[in-house]
């Protein structure tokens, strides 16, 4: 069974509904899921994990949530290499040039990311909700 750790920052639920119904994907996997408000999380939780799933919406300039997700995502410059990450989020404008730099960033600090990660333009509704949940089975 693997355990995976679900950590987003969400300011106007987009990013925290995409999490909880990519729990949903990961939980039909017979997989031990922790989802945590990234002001919850802890590198403990990082290091107690088979799969780090990390969510954030793209803000201002095509970048990470800056006050909460930016600083955590810092911190795991020294321990997330080797590890299996996936990430995720919302966005309103842009074309996901915010999740490509993301994805580039983790690959350096030596990430093991698993495809592409997951963009949805607002609230994840519909076949937006299913793809989320697909997503989340497609880590495991």
């Amino acid at each position: 069974m693997s355990k995976v750790s679900i950590i987003y920052y969400s300011g106007t639920g987009n990013t925290e509904k995409m999490a909880e119904l990519i729990s949903s994907g990961v939980s039909q996997k017979e997989s031990q899921v922790k989802l945590l408000q990234v002001s919850s999380a802890t590198l403990d939780d990082i290091a107690d994990s088979d799969i780090v799933v990390l969510g954030s919406p793209s803000m201002g300039n095509e970048v990470i949530e800056e006050s909460e997700m930016e600083p955590f995502v810092e911190s795991l410059k020294d321990i997330i290499s080797g590890k299996k990450v996936a990430l995720f989020g919302s966005y309103g404008w842009g074309d996901g040039e915010w999740m490509r730099n993301w994805q580039d960033r983790m690959s350096e600090y030596g990430a093991v990311l698993i495809g592409d990660g997951l963009i949805v333009n607002g609230y994840p509704e519909d076949e937006e909700e299913n793809r989320c949940i697909e997503f989340g089975k497609s880590i495991i």
